[in-house]
Formats: structure tokens, sequence, C-alpha cells
């Protein structure tokens, strides 16, 4: 579907259901995401990425806390100083499914069908999923639709004694063309050498490009970009995304949009976004985070 034809489709299914902001085509959606998947057209987003519950079979939460300074306080911050904490609310949800592949493939087969004929398709999930998810994503797309397996890694967090710590995620990429896929090179980010007296000045002072490690900080449980909810991931990370792997005016997809960063990357880089969760907190929290790219 060429982009003319796809957004006509697109602002022809905002006027019949689901619609919020007509004229920016900004969404924010709460409920099941395999029935809202049905009723969007054929081919009508341009990128869609998914961050699914990694079925570890354990509850994910996160606190949300206020710190004040107090020598007798229960945290020791930077020079030493002491902070008393106080918890103001917490954020969660039950990460464990009897049946993890079942509950994915037709959220799967729904994103193939939704996704345009030059568009890309992101899953992040986790070592433990990543090879079930892999096996059916060859099957749904192609494998000759299968582009990388890319490997955020970070390094913060507890160290494990009795194996190696687990200190990265997976991100599977897919393509609803084999060769046909928007792929903005000269959007990516560059990165410093990890032997710039190698490559000589001027290139240490250009960078390089990344591969498909990406070395990439959690979410800083201290930082203005920490929203409060559980497993968000970093803006960074869905930035390179959206710029590399779409256009502007594009429309990205997240339907398990979670604390709401690929729509906050979107709306930075000029894409239009779509967002759907079921859990109430999650649309909150989105809602309150990118109302400046809502209409009222």
């Amino acid at each position: 579907m060429g982009g003319e034809l796809r957004h006509r489709a697109w602002n022809a299914w905002l006027a019949g259901g689901y619609k919020e902001s007509v004229t920016s085509g900004n969404q924010i959606v709460l409920g099941d995401n395999l029935p809202f998947l049905g009723s969007l057209p054929d081919g009508a987003v341009d990128l869609i990425y998914i961050d699914p519950p990694f079925n570890t079979g354990r509850r994910q939460e996160r606190s949300t806390l206020i710190t004040t300074q107090d020598p007798a306080g229960d945290r020791q911050g930077f020079g030493g100083k002491r902070y008393a904490t106080e918890q103001v609310g917490r954020t969660g949800y039950a990460d464990r499914f009897e049946d993890f592949l079942g509950f994915l493939e037709p959220r799967l087969r729904e994103a193939h069908r939704v996704l345009a004929s030059e568009g890309s398709f992101f899953l992040h999930i986790d070592y433990r999923e990543v090879h079930y998810c892999k096996v059916l994503l060859d099957q749904i797309f192609g494998r000759e639709c299968f582009q990388n397996e890319i490997i955020w890694a970070y390094d913060f967090g507890a160290r494990s004694r009795s194996r190696w710590s687990a200190k990265h995620e997976n991100i599977l990429w897919y393509t609803r063309h084999p060769a046909r896929y928007t792929f903005h090179f000269e959007e990516m980010d560059r990165i410093p050498y990890m032997a710039p007296g190698l490559v000589g000045k001027e290139k240490a002072a250009r960078g390089k490009t990344p591969t498909d490690v990406w070395w990439h900080t959690i979410v800083s449980p201290t930082g203005k970009e920490k929203t409060g909810y559980a497993t968000q991931k970093p803006l960074g990370v869905l930035e390179r995304i959206v710029r590399v792997h779409s256009s502007p005016g594009d429309t990205v997809l997240d339907f398990f949009a979670g604390s709401g960063t690929t729509g906050a990357a979107a709306a930075r880089h000029g894409r239009r976004f779509l967002l759907v969760d079921e859990n109430p907190e999650a649309v909150a929290i989105m809602r309150k985070r990118l109302a400046n790219h809502l209409c009222p």
C-alpha cells in the first residue's frame, strides 16, 4: 500500500472508531490489543515495535519513591550524603503465561498483516523466550525477512554468584519484504571507537556507526526520564529504531506500549504514534507523558 493510500486508510479508520486526536493522528488506546489490531486496515502502519511481557514467571513491579536528605536516612547517595525514602506508589503486572507462544502468535500474525510493504517489525524479548519467538516469526514473516538479532547490553544491577549475570535483552528485526524496507543509514547516531588511537583523529572525532550489539544504560532510577512504570525501556534505544526505520510523517505502532517510550521517540522525531495497552496504570502514565502530543 502506497504512502498516500495508507494515510487515507488510516484517517478513515480514525473517523470510524478509537477517535481521539484526528488532527495529529496520535492515539493512546486502553484495551485488549488483539481485537484492536483486527480493526486496523491492511498495511496501515510503517513501523511496529513491541516489548511484550517476557514470561519470567514473576510479577514485575516498580515503586515510586520520594527522597529527602536526612542524616539518619535509609539510603546513601553521592558524597556520602544520606536520604530518607517514602514510597508513594507502585505499578506492575503479572508476567506469567501458561502458553506464551499461543498468546503471542495471533498478535504477531496481525502485526504482519497491518505492516506496510516497506515496513519493519521489532520484537523486544529476553533470552528465555527469544529462540522460540524467532522460530514463530520465521513462520509468519518468512526466514528471508529476518534482518537482525540486536543485542541490547547494559551493565547495571545485581550480580549472580552462581552463573554469568544476564545483562542483555534481544530485539528481533523482521521486514515485510526481504529487500525493500526503510533504512536511513545517515540517521544513525555515532558512537566512540573503543581504540580511537588506531583509526586516526578524523575518524575518532566522527565516531563509528553501531553494530548489532547496542550498549546503552537502563533508565536511571533517579533520572528525569523515569516514569515509575515497571520495565520501562530507555528512550535512546527507541529513538535509534524510529530514526533509522521510519520517515517523518510515518505511523509507529506499539501494542504493548507500557510507559509510552515508543510514542515519545516517535513524537520527538516527527512520526505519528499509535499506542495500545490493557493496563489502566500504563495508559494513565502515557497520557501524562505524552499530553502535549494529544489533542484535548
